[in-house]
């Protein structure tokens, strides 16, 4: 790691970092991406923070004529796996299937994922893939900051000149870690449940949720394979309507 202590002047010792050896040297590309990352991480977490998660604002056209179920299929659905939508206690309009109201917000939200305290939003329908990606960016600024803050580690004599020497770089490093920790099991917890196509609030209240609590304890009606559960949550755009989905997936008349 780095210098010895004693030979680098006081007002540079917090510079030693590999992004400045690179920047003095004249190499900037290395610099200028970090920057460039570090301002799309900010404007991803303004996005997210400002964007419609997917609030459901009026009642949906009759659902009979969104799916083009006729009267005899449901008839054969199982009285178990009903398509009837609910209407909200809280606003007064029809449920989509997977949406939830959130206290906070006060909407029911679309795909409902969960109410983000730190964006202070719900992550739904909408922009549940930029939150995504948003973790994404951030953990790679932050493990990326981790590597600067431990590259630029001085040596020294003592543990209290080292301290004395590095203790900034020290605290940085440790924020950076934890951090780096904590975003990187958000990410990986999103990314598992996106492949299974099940959300946070699905996941965590499966047995009180009224069209999964009567499935099996391994059975989810909207699983549709890791590859394409994937593809559909980061590439496809429109509005899905989960009561078909489900209609196909888990409700099939035989």
């Amino acid at each position: 790691m780095g210098y010895n202590v004693d030979s680098v002047p006081a007002r540079h010792r917090l510079f030693n970092a590999d992004l400045r050896k690179q920047e003095e040297t004249g190499e900037l590309l290395v610099p200028v991406v970090f920057v460039l990352l570090v301002l799309v991480s900010v404007l991803l977490y303004f996005a997210v923070s400002l964007m419609d998660p997917g609030f459901v604002l009026s009642d949906d056209c009759d659902l009979q004529l969104i799916l083009g179920i006729s009267e005899e299929q449901q008839d054969m659905i199982p009285q178990t796996k009903s398509l009837r939508q609910r209407r909200c206690g809280h606003c007064l309009l029809q449920q989509p299937m997977r949406s939830k109201h959130c206290q906070t917000c006060q909407h029911c939200v679309r795909r409902y994922d969960h109410h983000c305290p730190w964006i202070e939003n719900c992550v739904g329908e909408r922009n549940h893939r930029w939150f995504v990606l948003y973790l994404a960016v951030q953990l790679i600024v932050l493990l990326w900051g981790l590597h600067m803050a431990w590259s630029g580690f001085s040596h020294a004599a003592t543990w209290q000149l080292w301290l004395k020497a590095n203790g900034v770089l020290l605290a940085t490093a440790v924020v950076a870690a934890v951090l780096s920790l904590t975003v990187l099991l958000l990410l990986g917890s999103h990314l598992y449940l996106v492949s299974l196509n099940t959300t946070t609030w699905e996941f965590m209240s499966r047995h009180r949720i009224s069209y999964l609590k009567h499935c099996g304890a391994d059975e989810n009606p909207f699983d549709r394979g890791t590859l394409r559960n994937l593809w559909g949550f980061f590439c496809m755009w429109e509005t899905v309507v989960w009561e078909h989905v489900y209609f196909r997936q888990g409700s099939e008349p035989t």
